[in-house]
């Protein structure tokens, strides 16, 4: 290998919002001089990982190993760890994973550029950077987008405010600190420039966004500035607190076309008294009437929620309540999360702790019932005509080009198999629904969208 590093390869881990990190990081490297390598053989190899629940911090870890071994046969010559695992963990990864060259936290990754410059040239003081996370990336940051064509997840804000009681994301992001409107436009225009059609509006909770910069600055003045853009077909809206679903979001998602009629809204749980354990906001409608009403204002809406399931002091009669809950609600999507016990929350400490038994016995009831709701719902679409945006081309036998609905965001909710007709990836077709599986849908393309 050359004596001068200058391949670098990225594995991100976690969420969306853990990937815009990876590409900015990306972009700041190859503004240095980097070239990025898809093989997994470079001069330095960067972690970024996720340390949201205990899998993920396992997953990390398992990944860091196996990268080290590669280290050691020569494939890498640094290793470095970077975001979320090293923000919570500085001190014991140190002394637990001497194989990693370099630890960056969340609010240091945008220096990596500069750190693996100083590493070329041989002047290498410390083995960490940790600080308190106040980053914030804007429109003049480079970034290499890694999403597929027509698509690009753009995060609106960082950090987040709101405190419950089973997370760790405020300590190992920060508070809540939004994107200027205008720094938000300037990218969304820049990425459509580029021939991206969707834009998938990310943060912690998009529906807190603006509440740090004032008066007259929240989602809705961002989305009605962004429907403007010209060229840009969908705007998707990904995490948004039900607490603060406001009359005002609903009618623009009604009302203006470019908004995807899709809305993701992690209710968590239920029962009334598991909410307030949880810290999460009251919310003005109860579940089943925010629904209700969601679905009344936007008609023919896609909904998803992220629930928990073995939340303390969840006891059978309080999760028998979800799982009627999930049966009448009938989500097009919804994910469960096991509760993971983490260690600084309050909710740690709390008594009434579930087994993991039990818990995963409450993940496999509900991702039970809600397979069969996701099967009807997807069948019921069988026959209707569609845009789809395409991602790439069929992987299996039969299907020529993969690619998504308005109903399904990007690598959460299924994909829509295309069987017939001619496109590119990134072009949007118009296609009729002709079968459909719990999760995807199959197709014919009729023409362009």
């Amino acid at each position: 290998m050359s004596h001068s590093p200058k391949t670098v390869r990225m594995i991100s881990l976690g969420c969306p919002k853990n990937l815009v990190d990876s590409e900015v990081m990306l972009g700041l490297l190859k503004e240095k001089g980097w070239i990025p390598s898809e093989r997994d053989e470079a001069d330095v190899v960067i972690i970024n990982t996720c340390s949201f629940i205990r899998e993920a911090k396992e997953e990390s870890i398992e990944i860091i190993l196996t990268t080290a071994a590669a280290k050691d046969k020569a494939k890498y010559q640094k290793l470095v760890v970077t975001g979320c695992l090293p923000q919570r963990y500085g001190k014991e990864l140190l002394e637990e994973l001497p194989e990693v060259d370099l630890f960056l936290g969340t609010g240091e990754f945008h220096r990596i550029a500069d750190l693996l410059g100083k590493f070329s040239a041989g002047e290498f003081p410390q083995k960490q950077f940790i600080g308190r996370p106040r980053y914030l990336y804007d429109h003049h940051t480079p970034r290499l987008r890694t999403s597929t064509p027509g698509s690009v997840y753009l995060k609106i804000s960082e950090g987040c405010s709101n405190y419950c009681s089973y997370c760790v994301i405020p300590q190992i992001r920060g508070k809540l600190r939004s994107r200027t409107i205008s720094s938000i436009l300037k990218e969304a225009k820049q990425a459509v420039s580029e021939g991206v059609k969707e834009i998938n509006l990310l943060a912690q909770d998009i529906t807190s966004y603006g509440r740090d910069l004032g008066k007259g600055i929240d989602l809705a003045s961002l989305l009605q500035r962004l429907v403007k853009v010209e060229g840009l077909r969908w705007i998707r809206l990904l995490y948004a607190n039900p607490a603060r679903l406001t009359q005002e979001l609903t009618t623009l998602i009604r009302k203006e076309e470019k908004v995807c009629k899709y809305l993701d809204l992690p209710l968590q749980h239920v029962d009334s008294r598991i909410l307030r354990a949880m810290n999460r906001p009251t919310l003005r409608r109860e579940g089943r009437d925010l629904l209700a009403w969601v679905r009344e204002e936007v008609p023919g809406i896609t909904l998803r929620t992220a629930l928990m399931v073995g939340f303390p002091g969840e006891t059978e009669k309080r999760f028998r309540k979800l799982l009627d809950f999930v049966s009448e609600a009938e989500f097009d999507h919804l994910g469960v999360f096991r509760y993971s016990r983490e260690e600084g929350t309050p909710a740690a400490s709390m008594k009434g702790q579930v087994s993991e038994r039990a818990k995963m016995r409450r993940f496999h009831q509900v991702m039970l019932l809600q397979k069969q709701i996701s099967l009807d719902k997807q069948r019921a679409q069988v026959g209707s005509r569609v845009p789809v945006l395409v991602e790439r081309p069929g992987k299996s036998p039969g299907v020529l080009w993969e690619g998504r609905t308005q109903g399904q965001a990007p690598e959460v909710d299924g994909m829509t198999f295309l069987t017939k007709g001619k496109t590119h990836p990134g072009e949007m077709v118009e296609a009729l629904i002709t079968d459909a599986t719990a999760y995807d849908l199959y197709g014919e393309i009729l023409g362009p969208a």
